[in-house]
């Protein structure tokens, strides 16, 4: 059975068809429109092009935002034009296919614990490392979506008391210590400490992003590597909370930022290991990168639009 997965993201809509074995066959793009209506237009013709090539049975939607908990409805999408819209009744209803949402880092981790980094997996955890942190957790095979649909935000964990101020309102969050957007505050700290030596980062004149801070830090910028060093030891930190909470046999550590994660995933595999409760007196997660990257949100959804197809035929509703 084919089914089609849907990247609902903030810039594009990706939409490939995706076999049973996880495996992508054909995929098609457009950009993001600004209002919800263009939207589920935008969603409509890639898949109704998809359909016309391959016999799909399904869609799945990856989504970054709050879903409900029956995955009929996304509650809040930031990047996105939805505000508690059906939006699984309404691209069904274009499309004359089953539709079901999904979390677009819980999807990620279906991917991963079926087909990439955690197979088989019976309890496992999904870091994503991008402009903030989205988080996934798989339990005894399952994803966990907590009581409304919108469990875990790992990103919002509070790492440091009083610490950096977040979006969310909070200070002190995870994702201000650990990702894309956090390696460029850290180096703005240190550069205002004066606490590492300044190095070709600062003396170009494009803007300053995660990007910039991990090539520099490949290229052996004596700043950037300060900063890898420092999202290293807050990666750690926070994932022994991960792991104190939930025990999970494997990390999966994905994101724009896991492509740089030669540069600190050893690194932080120290911190956490020290930081874990119990340290030296129990099993350590295995913490690896993810191995679906890009296609892990699309091959996730259409997964399970797959397994939703076939438990409506097993219970015949």
């Amino acid at each position: 059975m084919l089914t089609v997965g849907v990247d609902v993201g903030g810039t594009s809509v990706r939409a490939s068809v995706v076999d049973p074995r996880g495996a992508v066959l054909d995929t098609l793009r457009v950009p993001t429109p600004d209002t919800g209506e263009e939207l589920d237009s935008a969603i409509a013709d890639v898949v109704r092009g998809l359909a016309l090539r391959h016999p799909v049975a399904a869609v799945g939607l990856a989504v970054a935002g709050f879903v409900s908990e029956d995955r009929r409805v996304v509650r809040f999408a930031p990047h996105l034009a939805w505000r508690h819209v059906a939006v699984a009744d309404r691209i069904a209803a274009r499309v004359e296919l089953p539709v079901v949402l999904e979390h677009d880092a819980n999807a990620a981790a279906i991917a991963e614990q079926r087909f990439g980094a955690a197979t088989g997996a019976r309890v496992a955890a999904l870091v994503a490392l991008g402009t903030g942190i989205g988080g996934a957790l798989v339990l005894d095979g399952e994803v966990f979506r907590g009581a409304y649909g919108v469990a875990p935000e790992l990103g919002h964990l509070r790492l440091v008391p009083d610490g950096r101020p977040c979006p969310c309102g909070k200070r002190g969050c995870w994702e201000r210590y650990c990702s894309g957007t956090a390696l460029v505050s850290t180096v703005r700290e240190l550069q205002e400490r004066g606490d590492g030596t300044a190095g070709p980062l600062l003396s170009e004149s494009t803007p300053l992003t995660g990007v910039r801070v991990a090539r520099a830090a490949e290229e052996g910028d004596p700043l950037a590597r300060r900063a890898m060093r420092e999202l290293a030891r807050w990666l750690g930190e926070g994932l022994a909370l991960v792991a104190d909470v939930y025990d999970p046999e494997v990390v999966v550590i994905a994101g724009g930022v896991s492509g740089s994660a030669h540069l600190f995933l050893g690194e932080a595999r120290k911190h956490y290991a020290k930081a874990l409760t119990g340290a030296g007196h129990r099993p350590l997660a295995r913490i690896a990168v993810a191995k679906r990257g890009d296609d892990a949100g699309m091959v996730g959804a259409a997964t399970l639009a797959r397994e939703h197809v076939v438990a409506h035929q097993v219970t015949g509703r």
